[in-house]
C-alpha cells in the first residue's frame, strides 16, 4: 500500500487515477490533534466545532461501502493541541476498542514545535503504535506535515519537519501503511489556503486535503485538489504590516502564552465525535455541498 512515488504534479490536471482501491472499509476512526479535529473547517451547527478533512474523507468512504451494500461509521477522537504521547496514548486505546478497518493517525507536528523534541523518539512512538494497529487488522493512514514554504514563522522548522517525514516513509514502507502527502501539496503553500489563525487549513483547504487522502486510498475523486490558485496581487506593505500585528495579538500572542503557562487549548476538551456512528448523507450533503 505504501507510495514512494514523489508528487511531481504541476499541471491544472489531476493525477493519474490509482488502479483500483483494494477494499471496502467499514469503520474509520480518526485520531490526532487539531490538524485532524478539522480547525479552521468551522461547523455551521455549533460554535467552536469544526468539520475537517477526516469528515469529508468520512463522508467518501461512507459512499463506497453503501455502493457495495456495507454499512459504515466514523468516529473522530483528535483534540487540538495534543502532543504524540496523548494520540498513540489514551485516543489509540479507545481507536483499538472500536475494532476499526481503518485508522488515520497524524500527531507529532505539536511536539515538533517544541524546543527539545528527540525526533527519533518521535518516530519510535509513531512506529509502536502503527504496530498495535497493524497487530489488530486495521489498515493505517500516517500524513507528512505540510511544507512551510511561505510562513516565516515555520520555515524556521523546516529542518525539523523534513527529519520527521523522512523516519514517517520509512515506518510507513516498514509496515504497509498508506501515506497522506500533504507535504506534495504545492496549492497548500498559498496562505489563502489557509484559516485567519495561519496554523491551520481553511475549508478549501480541508477539502483538498480529504481528496488527497480519498487519492492515497483509490477511492474516486475530484480533480481540481492539486490546482494552483491564480496569482494574488501583493497587498501594500502597510496593510501587512497591520494584518500581520493584528495576527500577532490574536492569535501569535496567545500561542505562546499557552507554551509559556505549559497549557493546551485542548485542555479539557472532549473529542468530537467519540463513538463510531454512521453518516448521514443528507447531513452530509448540506454541509459539504455535495450533490
Amino acid at each position: 500500500m505504501t507510495d514512494t512515488t514523489p508528487n511531481t504534479h504541476t499541471s491544472d490536471e489531476a493525477p493519474a487515477a490509482r488502479s483500483g482501491h483494494e477494499r471496502t472499509w467499514r469503520r474509520y476512526v480518526a485520531i490526532g490533534d487539531s490538524f485532524t479535529e478539522g480547525m479552521s473547517d468551522p461547523d455551521p451547527r455549533q460554535d467552536d466545532a469544526y468539520l475537517g478533512w477526516a469528515d469529508r474523507l468520512a463522508v467518501d468512504l461512507a459512499q463506497v461501502a453503501d455502493g457495495a451494500g456495507h454499512g459504515f461509521d466514523y468516529a473522530n477522537l483528535a483534540i487540538r493541541g495534543k502532543l504524540l504521547a496523548d494520540v498513540v496514548g489514551p485516543q489509540l486505546d479507545a481507536a483499538l476498542a472500536m475494532q476499526p478497518d481503518l485508522v488515520s493517525m497524524v500527531g507529532g507536528g505539536n511536539d515538533i514545535m517544541r524546543p527539545n523534541v528527540d525526533l527519533d523518539d518521535v518516530a519510535d512512538q509513531l512506529e509502536a503504535a502503527v504496530v498495535r494497529l497493524k497487530d489488530a487488522g486495521a489498515d493505517v493512514m500516517l500524513a507528512t506535515m505540510v511544507n512551510p514554504t511561505g510562513s516565516k514563522i515555520m520555515t524556521r522548522l523546516r529542518p525539523r519537519i523534513s527529519w520527521h517525514i523522512a523516519n514517517l516513509w520509512g515506518i510507513a514502507q516498514r509496515h504497509d501503511c498508506y501515506v497522506l502527502d500533504v507535504w506534495g501539496m504545492r496549492a497548500l503553500r498559498d496562505m489563502r489556503m489557509w484559516g485567519a489563525d495561519r496554523l491551520h487549513l481553511s475549508p478549501e483547504g480541508h477539502r483538498r486535503v480529504a481528496q488527497q487522502a480519498a487519492w492515497t486510498l483509490g477511492l474516486p475523486t475530484e480533480g481540481d485538489w492539486l490546482d494552483l490558485l491564480p496569482p494574488l496581487e501583493q497587498k501594500p506593505a502597510r496593510q501587512r504590516l497591520a494584518e500581520n500585528a493584528e495576527w500577532s495579538k490574536e492569535y501569535f500572542g496567545p500561542w505562546i502564552e499557552r507554551r509559556l503557562r505549559g497549557t493546551s487549548s485542548g485542555d479539557g476538551r472532549e473529542a468530537k465525535r467519540p463513538h463510531p456512528m454512521p453518516i448521514d448523507p443528507s447531513v452530509a450533503a448540506e454541509l459539504f455541498r455535495r450533490a
